[in-house]
């Protein structure tokens, strides 16, 4: 694609990728590149390539966020009512939205410079001519027609001309979806966020920061989706409809109260308590910060998160795509031996193609292991060459008087060899050790573009040694024992994937050739069903492969370092990328391996289980709450009696049976694989559970007044029912039960005992010592609702399920 043809590039519904050629009286860079002090003229004038943030929340944003939402608004009318009705003491509701808001702020501001820190340690690195010599800086401090040199695996930061090509191939498909490979000559317009997957060149920045091509498109690559959260989508869901309920239950239950109340601050005193009730003001703040601690707490062990809600989705993984090089393997190699075959050529000349065709500025871990221990020959002058691809598997290149070279796979090299050929055969003997088998093959045709040359004659079988991870098998045991399947997906020879399958312990069938892959979804993911292990797969047969397994119904993660693998990994529910990989690869993918430890998946995988797990848990705790005190609000607007409880009456019931319980189960450890069905399944425990909530309260408080005492008894009466149930609560959403968790439950309760012991707090929260009969209904009531209940979540666990989610946790 040609920089006069960019104009109306498939995605660019404004034209904005047109006219990259720079104006008539901008002259092309020179060769040195710019001086420090043009650079410095740029960056004052408002050319360098700042990029819009894509980290995350600003600041502003963040406060924002947490301060103003419907149901702080909510709470907030609610508190000026308080205010209003001259009853400052039962707006304690107000403070603990004030500092439920500074927590929010502070956790996710701290996590941010966090998380803002290792992801520019770990940001790309642009290179860029100046002074006439070649520096690395960071992508933001490239300018207006800075000179910039691509390379194997590098991302393009900024739009451009391109000045010098060799053999470059850039992958543009982050921006057009198109998967191909584009071959770029000089003149040629490059775009920001494309790849390159062969070849190096040198390039005039053109468009830079908000201006260029993949930001104004909005289509930067750590931007290129937003990782789909089951959890909040479900928790949006039931707060919707709380926000409808309140809508209609706050009319009624105000006039139900003025009817019986004697005083109208009395009555909007009481409406607000049953408004406040329906409420779950602390589930999306648990929700926020669990999300942000589990961040945090990876980002201490060098994981780097950039999409939030990804935490969450690791929770939900069951099938897990461990590319071979750089994740089963340290991605180092070594050259073991070269194996003559095929022809009688001298193995001095042998050594002497090896170290010229390892003598390129551009070479790949292949060619580099070459270059170790061949050093470069001389009389041999470089004339052509075509780049690896991981698509063509080989490179080649022509030398002057010597003739043409090509390295690569047997297979690829010499594809029309026949049936029991005998290269091929002691190719497959030698892959089957375990070893990296390439073919050294040569003619005495010149290059012709990027196809092979004619007549190639095979020279020697290269072996190279790779060296497993030590982490490696305690790894994929971890998998295997937690029943997330594992696939090998690699573009080596399938009888070398098999042997280092075999050597990290993963007890696999006979290795498939992805050649034989079918290009039908359905069948492709029957294979998939079937086998393990597999090799010569190609960068777009891993992204078939993610979507065959998405298609089943799988959630799928995908791990890799290479810029082949960056498809895939975009493709994947969770890419997971090592930070030593290609900057494409790390750009795409939601977590990043800072220190390509590969043993750092399960802390990984347990993390993202201990969020979603314990999430669902203390989600139950709110939509109990929520749930009686709903059907209290009806309950008391139908018989019109007063509300069982005052404002600061439920302030303390919430803290003690819910807020303090949920904030310590949120951070318990929980390691049971999500599956789908977080809605049905909170609900299914919290109906049940609120409805015997509400009726034992209101029993409790009717008892009371039947019994010829006081509303101060009767609420007292009710907020010692509801105390007991709501500890019981706890009890069943915290099983299976331990030392921390019991001490827990009855620190809550002691709490409750000593502040009603207390003169002072009695008086503020207007409770009132209960004569023996009164005291016994309430906790016989109490204790009634809790077996009740017991017996409900038995029934219910045994019959149609619950929604506990820790039946299998760790405790």
């Amino acid at each position: 694609m040609t920089a006069t043809e960019l104009a109306g590039v498939p995605g660019d519904p404004e034209g904005t990728a047109g006219a990259l050629t720079p104006p008539p009286n901008r002259p092309p860079t020179p060769d040195g590149g710019l001086t420090g002090v043009q650079a410095a003229a740029a960056v004052a004038a408002g050319h360098a390539n700042v990029l819009p943030n894509t980290s995350g929340r600003s600041v502003g944003q963040i406060v924002r966020a947490n301060v103003l939402t419907r149901f702080n608004a909510i709470l907030g009318a609610m508190l000026v009512l308080v205010l209003v009705s001259r009853s400052p003491g039962d707006g304690l509701f107000g403070f603990v939205l004030i500092i439920n808001s500074l927590i929010g702020i502070v956790q996710e501001v701290r996590a941010k410079r966090k998380l803002d820190a290792l992801a520019v340690l770990n940001a790309p690195k642009a290179h860029v001519v100046r002074d006439g010599a070649e520096h690395d800086v960071a992508v933001a401090a490239v300018v207006l027609d800075d000179l910039l040199v691509l390379r194997t695996g590098d991302q393009v930061p900024a739009d451009g001309i391109m000045r010098r090509a060799e053999g470059l191939e850039v992958n543009e498909s982050l921006l057009t979806g198109e998967s191909e490979a584009i071959v770029k000559q000089p003149d040629d317009g490059v775009l920001s966020g494309s790849f390159v997957v062969a070849g190096s060149g040198t390039f005039q920045a053109t468009r830079v920061g908000a201006d260029a091509y993949a930001n104004r498109l909005a289509l930067a690559a750590k931007k290129f989706t937003l990782t789909r959260s089951e959890l909040r989508s479900g928790i949006d869901t039931i707060l919707r409809y709380i926000t409808w309920a309140i809508a209609v239950v706050f009319p009624v239950l105000l006039l139900s109260q003025l009817r019986s109340s004697d005083s109208w601050e009395e009555a909007l005193t009481a409406t607000v308590a049953g408004i406040v009730g329906m409420v779950p003001e602390g589930l999306v703040l648990l929700t926020s910060i669990a999300f942000l601690l589990a961040a945090v707490q990876l980002a201490r062990r060098k994981v780097l998160v950039q999409e939030l809600p990804a935490v969450e989705v690791l929770a939900r993984v069951d099938v897990v795509c461990l590319d071979k090089t750089g994740t089963l393997t340290s991605g180092e190699i070594v050259f073991a031996a070269a194996e003559p075959v095929g022809s009688t050529v001298d193995p001095e000349i042998i050594a002497a193609a090896l170290g010229a065709l390892a003598d390129d500025p551009n070479a790949n871990a292949t060619l580099a292991a070459l270059g170790t221990a061949h050093p470069p020959s001389a009389g041999w002058s470089r004339d052509g060459a075509v780049p690896f691809s991981s698509s063509r598997k080989w490179s080649a290149a022509s030398f002057t008087g010597h003739g043409s070279w090509v390295i690569g796979a047997p297979e690829m090299v010499r594809p029309d060899a026949p049936a029991g050929d005998a290269v091929r055969a002691r190719a497959d003997e030698l892959a089957a050790s375990g070893r990296r088998t390439l073919l050294l093959a040569r003619s005495d045709s010149p290059l012709a573009g990027v196809d092979l040359p004619v007549d190639v004659v095979p020279v020697a079988l290269l072996t190279f040694d790779e060296e497993v991870r030590p982490d490696a098998a305690d790894t994929l045991r971890y998998f295997t024992e937690q029943g997330v399947t594992l696939k090998v997906i690699s573009g080596d020879n399938p009888r070398t994937v098999g042997a280092v399958a075999r050597r990290v312990g993963l007890i696999a069938a006979e290795p498939f050739d992805a050649r034989e892959l079918p290009s039908d979804l359905a069948a492709l993911a029957d294979v998939l069903e079937q086998h393990q292990v597999f090799g010569r797969v190609t960068p777009q047969q891993k992204r078939s492969m993610v979507a065959a397994l998405q298609s089943r119904g799988h959630v799928v993660a995908m791990t890799g370092d290479g810029v082949n693998d960056a498809l895939a990994l975009k493709d994947a529910d969770i890419g997971i990328a090592m930070g030593s990989g290609a900057p494409a690869t790390r750009a795409v993918a939601q977590l990043v391996l800072l220190d390509d430890r590969f043993s750092r998946l399960p802390n990984v995988v347990s993390e993202g289980r201990r969020v979603i797990g314990n999430i669902e848990r203390v989600a139950n705790l709110f939509l109990v709450k929520n749930v009686y005190a709903t059907l209290l609000a009806v309950l008391v607007a139908v018989t019109g009696v007063p509300y069982p409880f005052l404002p600061r009456q439920l302030t303390i019931i919430s803290s003690l049976t819910i807020g303090i319980p949920a904030f310590l189960l949120a951070l318990a450890p929980n390691s049971q694989r999500y599956t789908p069905g977080f809605l049905g399944r909170v609900l299914r425990f919290a109906i049940p559970a609120g409805c015997v909530a509400a009726l034992s309260v209101f029993l409790s408080y009717q008892l009371t007044r039947w019994a010829g005492y006081g509303v101060v008894d009767a609420r007292t009466s009710a907020t010692l029912t509801i105390l007991i149930i709501g500890l019981w609560v706890v009890v069943l959403l915290a099983r299976p039960f331990v030392l921390w968790k019991g001490v827990m439950v009855a620190s809550m309760g002691l709490f409750f005992v000593l502040a009603f012991q207390s003169e002072k707090l009695r008086s503020f929260f207007r409770l009132e010592v209960l004569e023996p009969k009164a005291l016994f209904n309430a906790l016989a009531i109490g204790v009634g609702g809790a077996v009740v209940l017991d017996l409900t979540w038995r029934a219910a666990q045994r019959f149609v399920g619950t929604g506990r989610p820790d039946a299998d946790a760790q405790a």
